[in-house]
């Protein structure tokens, strides 16, 4: 009898743990991601440029630049209230519309690091409530590329002997 409760605890326990929700499958996070989108009148390269630089200012780490158009920049992880870490991941595409315009796309989805028992320590996506960073970066990007170049300044030379 004790070799039958021995069988019978070993089969239930797993049973009754996965049925608690202590192993779980990875969240669905499709549509966690907000897009927001814009053309801007700027060759490619000069909207590429642009767009690195708004990163940098704005303190983004880039993760990913590719020359095709691919940017890939996260915000510092930080917690709140000593809880679990969590970030923004913005990927940003740039495709040449024409040679004088490029429009720009900048998808933006919150992650937070976390385990499960069906994945590896890593970053997870979860739902974004608020797209203010997605629509301040592509108003930097947009201001940048609007303003005006500043003139040049022209050079003044004194004459050679001028009292």
């Amino acid at each position: 009898m004790p070799r039958y409760a021995t069988v019978l605890v070993v089969l239930l326990v797993p049973g009754l743990l996965v049925g608690a929700g202590c192993a779980r499958a990875a969240r669905d996070t499709t549509g966690f991601a907000v897009q927001e989108e814009t053309t801007v009148q700027a060759p490619f390269e000069d909207a590429w440029q642009t767009v690195k630089g708004v990163l940098r200012e704005q303190g983004y780490d880039i993760y990913t630049r590719d020359k095709r158009g691919a940017f890939v920049a996260y915000t510092d992880a930080h917690r709140v209230l000593w809880t679990q870490p969590h970030r923004i991941k913005y990927t940003i595409d740039l495709t040449p519309v024409s040679d004088t315009e490029t429009a720009v796309r900048v998808e933006a989805v919150r992650q937070i690091y976390g385990v499960t028992l069906l994945t590896y320590p890593g970053w997870h996506d979860r739902r974004l409530t608020k797209n203010e960073g997605a629509v301040a970066l592509l108003a930097a990007v947009r201001e940048k590329l609007s303003a005006p170049a500043a003139p040049e300044k022209p050079e003044v030379v004194e004459a050679a002997g001028a009292v």
